[in-house]
């Protein structure tokens, strides 16, 4: 029950053709690695550095971070790590034997990192030229958080695998690859005993309806934060938002949980804020105050 609905929701919103549950952001990520494999024949792969995209052996492969990955080597993907941005080292990176390279279109783990439309059109246009796959982790980034449902589709770039997990249904625990037409797992190549259960998909449906008549709020709740914290050049696409705070963002963090506002620090230094879809403008007000409050008090 709910499963091919839920497929049908989520092919139509992404504007791709054929969907895979998993129980996670990390299974989808090892769904797309197989399934780009499968596919190509080929072996090798290349992301970017500052990535994040799981914590399986498959996923950690593609993952940046040495102090995620490296106790884990060898992986077992041959992976090239290139400059988040730099059109010029991917392109080197690529060969005859790169299945396919897999970006965040804004890096979350890394702060909120936004690269122009031009970077992300440059790995279609690379991947093109060589018959490699483009994968675009959506797990932070897409069901909504961006203002649309797909933070790629603030571009005209059309991936040939998008992940989704974390908001899909509300923390229930579930994730989703997504492909183009085409491109498919056949019979025996990929599965998962829980994945796609009647309550995930019932749970992710469910969130689909709340989201679907917020999604135009977003855009503009965003907006709101960034005139509040205007001062501190935040990063902000929807509701996801980075500020460069330096060394004491750990400081600005214990700060804002002090005074009831809860935020992370990311990579480098950078306070990220993905707040609820459904803030309302009062609670946006209040939280910008704190965080206001607790980057004059550490800052200044």
């Amino acid at each position: 029950p709910h499963q091919g609905e839920l497929a049908q929701k989520i092919v139509e919103i992404t504007g791709l053709k054929k969907a895979f549950f998993s129980n996670s952001g990390a299974e989808a990520s090892d769904g797309a690695l197989k399934l780009a494999r499968v596919r190509t024949k080929k072996r090798k792969f290349v992301a970017f550095m500052h990535g994040f995209h799981g914590r399986t052996i498959g996923s950690l492969a593609v993952t940046h971070k040495p102090a995620a990955r490296e106790p884990f080597e060898p992986l077992g993907l041959p992976t090239t790590f290139v400059e988040y941005g730099n059109l010029d080292a991917l392109k080197k990176a690529v060969d005859g034997d790169t299945a396919a390279v897999i970006v965040e279109p804004i890096q979350g783990e890394a702060g909120v990192i936004i690269p122009p439309d031009s970077f992300l059109e440059g790995i279609r246009e690379i991947c093109d030229a060589t018959g490699t796959f483009m994968i675009v982790d959506e797990v932070q980034t897409g069901m909504g958080r961006t203002g649309k449902w797909l933070a790629i589709q603030h571009t005209k770039v059309e991936p040939d695998i998008v992940t989704l997990a974390k908001g899909i249904a509300s923390g229930f625990p579930m994730g989703a690859l997504v492909a183009r037409e085409g491109l498919e797992f056949t019979k025996g190549e990929h599965g998962s005993t829980f994945a796609g259960g009647p309550l995930a998909c019932a749970a992710a449906l469910a969130t689909i309806g709340v989201l679907e008549p917020l999604l135009p709020e977003v855009t503009r709740k965003g907006e709101r934060f960034r005139k509040g914290l205007a001062r501190y050049n935040p990063r902000v696409r929807g509701l996801m938002i980075g500020i460069p705070v330096g060394d004491k963002c750990p400081d600005v963090q214990k700060e804002c949980a002090e005074n009831g506002v809860i935020v992370n620090c990311a990579a480098d230094g950078n306070l990220r804020l993905v707040p609820p879809l459904v803030i309302t403008d009062a609670e946006i007000d209040r939280a910008v105050k704190v965080i206001d409050g607790a980057l004059g008090k550490v800052m200044l």
